[in-house]
């Protein structure tokens, strides 16, 4: 019989980047970038958020949850952009890495929380957008290794270090 501790580090398969996205200044509009330069000092280069909170480095999003915000808004689809997140993630259930390591491409972060929706989401998806979003808003994470994040690239999570 399995450990319940173990199996909170066991995934069914690796995720992959499917949309990365900064905002160059606080209420810019998000431009789509395929890669974008990631610092442990600084976060997304080029990023308003870039060199602030450490622990908010990045933000990231399931795509799986996008369908989900879409029909709680009665849209028919949301753009990842009006969101306001950095990358869009799919095949990983990010609320299940909270507190793990994962590498995306070269880059090493650490899920640090939650990354609850703003009250701007009710601007961005209509009445109700905020609650919508609850739930769904995705994870923040700190840079641990610096380098490169592109679109496509496998996201892994990295083993826990056994405490002796």
């Amino acid at each position: 019989m399995q450990n319940i501790k173990d199996l909170f580090h066991k995934f069914p398969r690796p995720g992959r980047v499917e949309w990365i996205g900064i905002r160059p200044a606080r209420k810019a509009s998000v431009q789509v970038v395929d890669s974008v330069e990631v610092s442990d000092k600084k976060g997304l280069i080029g990023d308003h958020y870039s060199g602030q909170s450490g622990n908010r480095h990045v933000t990231l999003i399931q795509a799986e949850h996008l369908p989900a915000i879409a029909s709680l808004t009665n849209h028919e689809r949301i753009d990842p952009g009006l969101l306001r997140r950095n990358i869009v993630v799919s095949g990983l259930n990010l609320l299940a890495l909270k507190d793990l390591h994962v590498q995306v491409g070269y880059v090493v972060l650490l899920i640090t929380g939650q990354c609850h929706p703003c009250s701007q989401m009710e601007t961005a998806l209509g009445t109700g957008g905020y609650n919508a979003m609850r739930g769904h808003g995705g994870m923040t994470a700190k840079v641990i290794r610096s380098g490169t994040i592109r679109v496509g690239d496998t996201i892994t999570v990295q083993p826990v270090e056994k405490q002796t």
